[in-house]
């Protein structure tokens, strides 16, 4: 028997882990970046704003973290204009191996770039990153879940130390119903601070399925995924698990967060249906455009895509407000 921490760690980046399978993240299981080229171009524009708030380095960063075969640096390397081209540097930072035929300007590695100046930005990274799972007993104590590779579980031991606490200000379990779960994100929140601050000035972005403490989910979020359905989440490297994020519990100072429906729209991307008219004047730029209305509508569905939450964190004064078009509300409780 392991924690959910210990066994999850084990099943995605061990020697056998799912992330090291070569089909990659991307056969199982569509992102934004997957759905929809105008994600990246949205983050590329996001790249352009830092840039000017910057005003304009001699080297400007775009790390992309949790880089899975590095499909958004594609598409942001596609999409920035020339002249900023030539002073970025774009970095990869990912735990299985580079890719056969990426762009060779992409530096990839394994551990974050420190000292840098430019856009950080992490695209449902932090609900891989493992974390161990709280359940509250028949006497409405938060215990520790164990688990087989199997992924049968039992009760482990009161959950105590930090963890405790915790639970105790973002997730609270002491005297709810039995049964009733939490994930302990601590390592998440940890996860995060080292990435806002290998950032010397700039901006760091954290996109992903999220929640809030005043409507966590009872019953916890823990899944499994493989080829494009959810599944039994069982920690023997057959499947991708994961676990929304607690983005509130993670935010710094400064931070503010979002819905990707309001981030994206501050970004350009609306999912409006192109006017009628143009059918008419130019039939095949109204199919081309209502393509990308398409597009644009999934990326912002409330219901789908664009209910994922962004957590928005300036470093350094320069770039706070860039996204204040889609509405600040603070990241960080008490």
């Amino acid at each position: 028997m392991r924690t959910w921490h210990a066994a999850t760690e084990l099943a995605l980046y061990g020697p056998k882990g799912f992330y090291h399978r070569p089909e990659g993240p991307a056969g199982h299981f569509r992102t934004s970046v997957h759905a929809s080229p105008l994600f990246a171009g949205a983050v590329a524009e996001l790249l352009r704003r830092v840039d000017e708030a910057l005003g304009h380095p001699a080297e400007l960063a775009f790390v992309d973290v949790g880089a899975g075969r590095g499909e958004l640096l594609t598409g942001v390397l596609a999409r920035t204009a020339p002249e900023l081209g030539a002073r970025l540097r774009p970095y990869a930072v990912e735990r299985a191996g580079r890719p056969p035929e990426l762009d060779p300007r992409i530096t990839w590695q394994t551990v974050l770039p420190e000292g840098v100046e430019g856009l950080l930005f992490a695209n449902e990274w932090l609900d891989n990153v493992p974390v161990d799972v709280a359940e509250a007993d028949a006497e409405g104590v938060a215990r520790q879940v164990l688990v087989q590779e199997d992924g049968e579980e039992l009760l482990g031991g009161p959950v105590s130390g930090e963890d405790a606490v915790w639970l105790a200000r973002w997730w609270p379990l002491d005297g709810a119903p039995p049964g009733s779960r939490a994930e302990i994100g601590r390592p998440r929140d940890a996860a995060w601070a080292r990435a806002v601050g290998s950032l010397r000035s700039g901006l760091a972005v954290a996109v992903d399925y999220a929640h809030r403490r005043d409507a966590r989910p009872p019953f916890g979020t823990l899944a499994g995924f493989r080829e494009g359905r959810e599944v039994r989440p069982v920690p023997d490297g057959s499947c991708d698990i994961t676990a929304h994020v607690a983005l509130d519990a993670c935010a710094g100072p400064g931070s503010t967060l979002l819905t990707q429906r309001e981030a994206l729209r501050a970004l350009g991307v609306d999912g409006g249906r192109p006017p009628l008219s143009l059918a008419s004047s130019d039939p095949a730029a109204y199919v081309q455009a209502l393509g990308t209305a398409g597009e644009a509508a999934e990326l912002t569905a409330p219901a789908g895509l664009g209910g994922f939450g962004w957590l928005v964190q300036p470093v350094g004064g320069a770039c706070a407000g860039l996204l204040d078009a889609a509405g600040r509300r603070p990241g960080a409780e008490g």
